[in-house]
């Protein structure tokens, strides 16, 4: 049988506060305009939101390195194919304008 740790409370309202905090810094970054930098800002606040949740509220922090592993592939995975797809769309309007085919 094995044992489970035991989290205390505090450390989940701290991550909770720290939720909270990050929503609420997303809310004034989206009120500015920081031109090219709004996604990046937004993208990367979420990714802070994200990695919490999945560290604590998962458990990932006391999982094995197994677990660890998947997850740590699964945003890899995920970045890759966010890098494909932008890829994809910021090349669009370069291909209509050199005259690609069906267009």
């Amino acid at each position: 049988m094995s044992s489970h740790p035991i989290v205390p409370v505090r450390t989940y309202l701290a991550v909770f506060g720290a939720l909270f905090v990050l929503t609420i810094v997303t809310y004034l970054v989206a009120l500015q305009d920081f031109g090219l930098l709004n996604t990046p800002l937004a993208l990367g606040i979420a990714g802070v939101k994200a990695s919490l949740v999945v560290i604590y509220f998962m458990g990932v922090r006391f999982n094995s390195p197994l677990t660890k592993v998947v997850v740590v592939a699964g945003f890899a995975w995920l970045l890759i194919m966010f890098v494909l797809t932008m890829n994809d769309y910021l090349t669009r309007e370069w291909m209509a304008m050199v005259g690609a085919p069906g267009r």
